[in-house]
């Protein structure tokens, strides 16, 4: 007596490989969904002149031998100006960029304390590798480098790091 197909295993397994194919290709489409790549803008030329407008800050910032410490202890990033022509107690402009994760990039505006050194508490503390700028608050001068959390010691920002 021959069993019923459905008691086979032969079906089964032709019928395991399309829908196994199915259910990786929802999984792909809702993975694509949540998170696209932000590799390629659509306005490439409109940035790149940006780029080269910005150059500019990074002269200024050699110019006026702009030297800021950056450090991370747990949760909090500090930057102290170690030396240069800044304006005392001037507020300023940092944004961290991840290099892949567009969702994580943010921007804060940083006033210093009382010993002229500026603190930003985090949510979460930084890990891997992240773009660093530092902006004077007029956007005179700019000053950016790409650090590996969490720092072993803290890390020099100059107008030769770009």
């Amino acid at each position: 007596m021959t069993q019923p197909w459905y008691r086979q295993f032969w079906p089964w397994f032709i019928i395991a490989l399309p829908a196994t194919v199915v259910v990786a290709g929802i999984a792909t489409a809702i993975i694509a969904s949540k998170d696209g790549v932000n590799l390629v803008a659509e306005d490439y030329y409109k940035q790149g002149k940006e780029i080269n407008q910005d150059l500019s800050k990074f002269d200024r910032a050699e110019a006026l031998n702009v030297h800021i410490a950056l450090n991370l202890q747990e949760s909090e990033l500090t930057l102290k100006p170690v030396s240069g022509d800044l304006v005392p107690n001037q507020a300023l402009r940092l944004s961290l960029f991840h290099p892949t994760l567009a969702g994580r990039d943010s921007d804060y505006l940083l006033t210093s304390d009382a010993s002229g050194v500026y603190r930003l508490h985090l949510d979460h503390p930084l890990t891997g590798k992240w773009h660093i700028r530092v902006d004077a608050f007029d956007h005179e001068w700019r000053l950016q480098e790409t650090v590996h959390f969490p720092l072993a010691a803290p890390v020099e920002l100059d107008p030769k790091g770009r």
